[in-house]
This record gives structure tokens, C-alpha cells and sequence, in this order.
């Protein structure tokens, strides 16, 4: 995914991506297969994509901005040839919107070629691209991607191999990431040590598939695996077949999955860690439902990932569940905008309610979470203007109060409602009757274990790495311009929550 230099500093939202590769043969064409992976990773990023394929040696790739459907042709698709090949999807941006961020890169070094597609934020970037900049090193691109890159290329050159040119590269960076990386004669996945990131192994057969989510895999055909451990890397190639490298791995009970995977970004029928997406949403409405019970009529849900909450908490509460708001499945999430005007008018063009449904009735209305505050107050204006007696929201995550520094669109601090208000204020400030989030404490609940190593720091402030201080001044963004100096100190681990 990488850090934009352009993005850092605006009120406006960070980008979440996708990856996949397979290691596969002449049987399989490995840029189709990327392409079924990539629409099925579409909602993981709608603003650019791109496969690199190698064939025999030979990486040539194509990527631009738009869609899946809308970059690759079938005449594109028929011309990358080879028997591996990774890919990528990016979120959507308010600026740094260029081509040249688009991944996978492809870059032409010492050893010849290599080409990688990242998933996640580096929190360390900014100092290692200053130290590699006053060395002379050259960047083409604004993204921390790039500076992966280049850490791997310069250790292959003493290495002696790709994989210990990213174990040991794995070793200088902090932060999140999955990764694909793709040499002539090899392909590698690596994930973080934290595991902040989802990243898994399928099979096709004799060949090898990596993907961000498991939807991806059944969409190619492919057999789930396995779940890549934080802090592994595994390789392939064809004189050694596949084999694991966990010199990286941390200690058991140190993962940190970013817990927004369940509650918002994986696709509802993909299996993380060994934990449904679709059960954990469906238990975090059983767990509303307890913590907030109300008398009403029905049960509706906020397409897509409110739905399976809304659910839950119909069944646990015995109150029915219908299907109160269609969805334009044609308009992107309102979650990536890059405007709080084009925000706005996705609400309108995306989601539409069911009068015959909601007229007279009592409302429970389930969304998966309230960020600025500024689309949850229109969808209860909806409700109302169909019709609805009472509207009573409900939010299958607790509130936001921290940013994000792994790569998942939490803004600011100073952008989050839930740092300006108490709950009784929002409530009052979106229109609903009554309002109830998530309970923090019961977030492992929702998993169904006690302890299932999760990060929530931008529910609780808990991080799980040293953040740097410069992040904070950055207008508390998950980024660093790399064109403007900042202060270099460190910040805690633990930061403290301003409502308590």
C-alpha cells in the first residue's frame, strides 16, 4: 500500500490494499488468475491496480488507474505471459492519485529484476528513505513501498539470495505489511511480525497462490492452505519447491491482526486467523443486542458489512430482521471518498430505503461504524423520510478516538467525533432515538476467544509499536511528508485517552 507524501497532512482519508500472486506453471495463465483474485480483493482498493508476470526469467508487468475491470482487457491479459506473477489493488486517495504509485513495482537493480505488491504502513519509512536519500539514493514514487524495495535490492547484493535480503530487510523495518515479492526464479510472501495485515497460501493443483483474504482463493479456483504466520516468510522456486523461514516469527501470543479486517474490510465471506468475517460481524450484533436491547419492530443493516451485525442481533433479540435499504452495488464505498461532498452524494446514489418496509415501524438500524459522524446522520434522515416511527442506531465497533499508523483510514484525532463528544451528544447530533456502540472489552468476544491478538489502538490508543512523535505532529496521520522536516522524537507506546 505505501505512505503518500501528498496525503499526509490532509483532512481527508488513508487507502487500505490487497495483493496476490501464484507460483504456477504452463497449465495455469497466471495474469487471469490474478485477475479473478483482484476482483475479488476489489473493495480492498478501488483506485489503481496492476499484475507483474514473469516469464522464465522475464518480469514485465501493467497497471494504471481505475478499477480491475476497467484496467485489464482481455488483449492486456493475453499478453502478459508466464508462469508466476503477482498483483495488487490501492485504496482510493484524495491526492497522490498517479499512476506511478500504482503497484506492483517493478524495479531493475545490481541482481537484475524484482517486483513487489505491499499491504500496509510503515511507521519508520520517513527515517530510512531521509538515510538512503543522503547516501543518493534516487525514489520514483511517494510511497514507503518503494522504500522496501530498495532495502531488499541492497541487501541482495550481500545476502547471497532474495529471501535473506528480506529477512534480513524485514529486520530494519517497522510497522505493517504483507508482502509478495517476485525475483526471476522466485516468488516470496512475507508478513510482518505483528501480523498487523491478513495475508494466506492456497493451491491450483501443483501451483501456489498467495492473497490478502481467503474470497480470493475460492475465486480463482484455488484450495485454502494456510494462514502466512506473523513474522514468516515463505518461498518458492523451482530447484528448492516451497519452504518456510520464521527467524522472524515473534513469540506465540504477540500477533496484533488490526481488528477493522472483521469489522469492516475483509469481505464477509473470507476466513482470517481461522476466524469467520461473517460470524465475528454476526456476534458483534448478538453482543449489541445484549448490551443494548430496545423494544422495535424489525432489524435492518447498513449494506454490506452492517448487514451480517444486523443479523445477529435480530436472532439474539427475537425482533425480525428485514431488509430495510437497497444497495446500488455499482457506487463504491463512501468509506474512500476523497471529498466530504462527494461523501455526501454517495449516500444518495448508493443506498436507498424501503418504504413499504419502514413506514410506521421502529427501527434498529446496524452500521459498522461512526468515523466523522457525517454519514450516519443522513442514513437516519433517510429512515425518517421513509416513513420510520423510531430510529434506534446501532455501531458493531466502539468509537473511534485514535488514528491509525498500519494502513487502515482512520483519520485524525481532531476529524474523529467520538474525541469532540460523549455518545448522548452524537446521538443527538445524527438524529437517532437511541445509540450504542460496541463495547471495547467485548471486541475478543466477537472473535470468540479470550485473547485473539488483535491491534484495537484506535478504539483504545494501545499501540502495538513504537509510534514516532513526528506521526502525532503530522496532524496525527498515519504518514510523513517526505518534503518537509520534522522533529525527530519518540512518542509512547500507550497513549492516553482524552475522555477519561
Amino acid at each position: 500500500m505505501g505512505i503518500d507524501s501528498q496525503e499526509y497532512f490532509s483532512e481527508e482519508l488513508h487507502e487500505e490494499c490487497g495483493v496476490f500472486g501464484i507460483y504456477g506453471d504452463d497449465s495455469i495463465a497466471p495474469a487471469y488468475a490474478c485477475y479473478n483474485g483482484l476482483l475479488a480483493l476489489q473493495h480492498r482498493g478501488q483506485e489503481s491496480c496492476g499484475i507483474a508476470v514473469n516469464d522464465r526469467g522475464v518480469i514485465s508487468s501493467h497497471k494504471n488507474m481505475g478499477l480491475v475491470s476497467e484496467v485489464f482487457s482481455s488483449e492486456v491479459l493475453e499478453g502478459l505471459k508466464g508462469q508466476r506473477a503477482i498483483s495488487h489493488v490501492r485504496y482510493s486517495t484524495a491526492g497522490g492519485s498517479v499512476r506511478e504509485n500504482s503497484q506492483p513495482l517493478v524495479m531493475r537493480y545490481l541482481k537484475g529484476t524484482l517486483a513487489i505488491a505491499h499491504n500496509g504502513n510503515l511507521t519508520n519509512a520517513y527515517e530510512i528513505r531521509r538515510e538512503l536519500e543522503h547516501r543518493g539514493a534516487i525514489f520514483q514514487t511517494t510511497i514507503d513501498s518503494e522504500v522496501i524495495a530498495y532495502l531488499i535490492a541492497r541487501e541482495r547484493v550481500t545476502a547471497g539470495s532474495v529471501e535473506k535480503a528480506v529477512e534480513k530487510t524485514m529486520k530494519q523495518i517497522e510497522g505493517a505489511y504483507s508482502l509478495l515479492v517476485m525475483s526471476p526464479k522466485k516468488l516470496i510472501a512475507a508478513r510482518d511480525p505483528h501480523g498487523f495485515r491478513p495475508l494466506c497460501m492456497g493451491k491450483i493443483g501443483n501451483s501456489v497462490v498467495f492473497a490478502s483474504e481467503s474470497c480470493a482463493l475460492a475465486a480463482c479456483g484455488a484450495e485454502f492452505v494456510r494462514d502466512i504466520e506473523p513474522g514468516e516468510i515463505v518461498v518458492i522456486d523451482e530447484e528448492h519447491g516451497m519452504r518456510s523461514i520464521k527467524t522472524n516469527c515473534p513469540s506465540p501470543g504477540k500477533k496484533s491482526l488490526c481488528v477493522f479486517e472483521y469489522i469492516y474490510f475483509a469481505r464477509t465471506d473470507s476466513e482470517i486467523d481461522g476466524i469467520s468475517v461473517y460470524q465475528s460481524r454476526k456476534e458483534a450484533g448478538r453482543i449489541l443486542a445484549r448490551a443494548y436491547p430496545v423494544e422495535a419492530d424489525i432489524v435492518i443493516g447498513v449494506p454490506e458489512s452492517g448487514i451480517d451485525a444486523a443479523i445477529g442481533y435480530s436472532e439474539e433479540s427475537g425482533i425480525p430482521y428485514e431488509k430495510g435499504i437497497v444497495k446500488n452495488g455499482y457506487i463504491g464505498r463512501t468509506f474512500i471518498k476523497p471529498t466530504q461532498k462527494e461523501r455526501a452524494n454517495s449516500v444518495k446514489l448508493k443506498l436507498n430505503p424501503l418504504r413499504s418496509v419502514l413506514e410506521g415501524k421502529r427501527v434498529v438500524v446496524i452500521d459498522d461504524s461512526i468515523v466523522r459522524g457525517t454519514t450516519c446522520d443522513r442514513i437516519v434522515k433517510m429512515l425518517r423520510n421513509a416513513g420510520a416511527k423510531e430510529v434506534h442506531l446501532r455501531i458493531s465497533s466502539p468509537p473511534f478516538i485514535w488514528p491509525c499508523f498500519y494502513g487502515t483510514d482512520i483519520p485524525s484525532r481532531g476529524e474523529l467525533i467520538a474525541v469532540k463528544h460523549t455518545i448522548d451528544e452524537i446521538c443527538e447530533l445524527t438524529g437517532a432515538d437511541t445509540l450504542g456502540f460496541l463495547p471495547p472489552d467485548k471486541l475478543n468476544e466477537m472473535l470468540f476467544c479470550k485473547n485473539a491478538g488483535i491491534c484495537d489502538a484506535c478504539f483504545s490508543g494501545r499501540y502495538p509499536t513504537q509510534i514516532p512523535d513526528k506521526f502525532l505532529e503530522g496532524k496525527e496521520r498515519g504518514g510523513v511528508d517526505f518534503d518537509k522536516k520534522i522533529p525527530e522524537k519518540k512518542a509512547p507506546c500507550i497513549g492516553k485517552n482524552e475522555n477519561e
